[in-house]
């Protein structure tokens, strides 16, 4: 049987998941239900190798080592495409298969969301072998949720007559999201969720593209033949696809063609649109409260209940319901649990007045490791930073800062002008303003660091970068 290659899409930057969830590090990358970000379940529900192959993902720029760091961390090898710049859903996948086609031009492809959970993984299993069956007949199905409630936050499809492939139908129409009582029609009614998940033969999905927008398939396909190789990532050539035109896969296919079949299936799906679907999803405690603490957090409850908390620090509910607290390093969010739309709102009013904490982490994410701010005041800064086993920062220079560092964790390579000195843990080195610089872990652990910054000013902009191994020169 020929292997399904997944596409998942892990491109997306969605805010609705403030303030644990930013521009920096969307949703997909956060330990958001476990121990794990839904990105990696994402790959590990497609790693059985008798149904599916290695996986494509297709990110973009800023993401693409955080992509690498993650499927590196459970051990999952994929191919990386980078988009030069967004253009929705539908020429994301049109390149995708695009590139598929170039290795197997009636490859089977699935297309998922990095961001969804699926609690039934055997059920997701089964209905991917229902729907390829169909797919190799030249079908495009979809994934069609069986609903346990009416809800206003998704598309439905309504499901037509059942086709010679058992677990497959016709599918009659898309339907836009409803309100409470239309919801409720549908339910009753027996129709699906839209999943957004698709499973197609590569061919067919490019030919029926280029039946309804044949100009930006053969962007797509000129994206992926003029794509370059940058540091183990495949770059899709950017004036090609950004002669694509910006489209959900919807829109551009899913509406218009007559290949479209839907696959009913109930596998504890959720798109984990909202911080009201984490406290479905979450375990409870007998009042209906919901826990999840990282660092020094702690939760108390007292009095309260359905109330949804995620804490770094200590955090004390006392006769309330129906509350999400959602607390950050930098910032904290106390909501109506049953509002989430007010979420949206509030990130808006954030970006009007230019708050940082709208797109970026204490936490930054770099090639090399990452870095966090611990404290700040007139002329100095102090930051956390770790460097990976064989991590390299640029050779650099400050115009307006000198640093100090202090190593606490592994052993640090440092370049200061021509000399090369190692820092070993509880030692520490000065880097003068101005001076030529390279901080490098040479070892096989991480390199932890208390970086102290002294100046007249501090901005991740003053950074002159003489040499680069990320080529960020």
């Amino acid at each position: 049987m020929t292997r399904i290659t997944p596409l998942i899409m892990a491109g997306g930057a969605g805010t609705r998941l403030w303030p644990a969830s930013r521009t920096s590090a969307p949703k997909q990358f956060i330990q958001l239900m476990g121990a794990r970000s839904t990105f990696q379940d994402t790959c590990l529900r497609v790693a059985d190798p008798a149904l599916f192959g290695p996986p494509v993902v297709i990110t973009n720029h800023d993401y693409r080592h955080l992509v690498a760091d993650q499927l590196s961390a459970i051990g999952v090898a994929g191919e990386i495409l980078l988009e030069p710049m967004r253009r929705d859903s539908g020429p994301a996948i049109a390149a995708g298969a695009a590139f598929l086609a170039a290795r197997e031009p009636q490859g089977l492809m699935l297309v998922l969301a990095a961001d969804h959970v699926v609690r039934d993984e055997e059920a997701f299993r089964g209905v991917a072998r229902a729907a390829s069956a169909a797919a190799r007949e030249g079908a495009i199905v979809t994934f069609g949720i069986r609903p346990d409630r009416p809800e206003t936050g998704y598309g439905y499809i309504r499901p037509g007559a059942p086709t010679a492939q058992a677990g497959v139908h016709a599918l009659d129409a898309f339907v836009e999201k409803p309100d409470a009582a239309r919801a409720a029609d549908y339910v009753a009614s027996g129709y699906l969720w839209n999943s957004g998940n698709f499973l197609f033969r590569v061919d067919t999905l490019l030919d029926e593209y280029a039946r309804f927008d044949e100009a930006s398939v053969e962007a797509a396909r000129a994206a992926v033949a003029g794509a370059t190789r940058d540091l183990g990532f495949t770059v899709l050539d950017a004036d090609a696809f950004s002669r694509t035109t910006a489209l959900s896969i919807d829109y551009a296919v899913m509406e218009k063609t007559d290949r479209a079949r839907v696959a009913p299936v109930s596998m504890g799906w959720s798109d984990v649109g909202s911080w009201h679907a984490v406290w479905e999803l979450s375990e409870k405690d007998a009042a209906g409260n919901a826990a999840r603490v990282s660092g020094r957090g702690e939760v108390v409850f007292l009095d309260a209940a359905d109330n949804l908390v995620r804490a770094e620090d200590l955090v004390c509910l006392v006769g309330v319901s129906n509350l999400a607290v959602i607390q950050t390093r930098d910032a904290t969010l106390v909501f109506d649990r049953a509002k989430p739309e007010s979420v949206k709102a509030l990130v808006k009013e954030l970006e009007r007045r230019g708050r940082a904490e709208v797109h970026d982490h204490t936490e930054v994410f770099r090639p090399w490791g990452s870095y966090q701010g611990v404290d700040r005041g007139e002329r100095f800064q102090v930051k956390r930073i770790v460097v990976k086993p064989g991590g390299r920062l640029s050779l650099q220079k400050h115009f307006h800062r000198a640093e100090h560092w202090i190593v606490v964790r592994g052993t640090a390579l440092v370049t200061v002008g021509d000399a090369e000195t190692l820092v070993h843990e509880n030692e520490s080195t000065f880097i003068p303003l101005g001076a030529v610089h390279r901080l490098e872990n040479p070892g096989k652990i991480p390199l932890e660091l208390i970086e102290v910054q002294s100046g007249s000013y501090l901005g991740e902009d003053d950074i002159v970068r003489l040499e680069d191994v990320y080529n960020r020169t």
